[in-house]
């Protein structure tokens, strides 16, 4: 059996990044983009499919 022993936390980002998990400004502009896409209200001349073709999922 091993003894426990209270080591503290090394401190330091180690192999991260100092911007790491801080989101892009190209990526948040992306992501706007596609909410305002989600949000917007569709009209009747949209086609369901690239295609033309219906949507057989709904």
């Amino acid at each position: 059996m091993r003894a426990h022993t209270d080591t503290p936390a090394r401190e330091g980002r180690g192999l991260q990044s100092p911007a790491y998990g801080v989101p892009s400004p190209a990526l948040l502009a992306r992501a706007d983009r596609g909410f305002a896409r989600f949000l917007a209200q569709r009209t009747e001349d949209q086609d369901d499919g690239a295609d033309g073709g219906e949507d057989t999922q709904r």
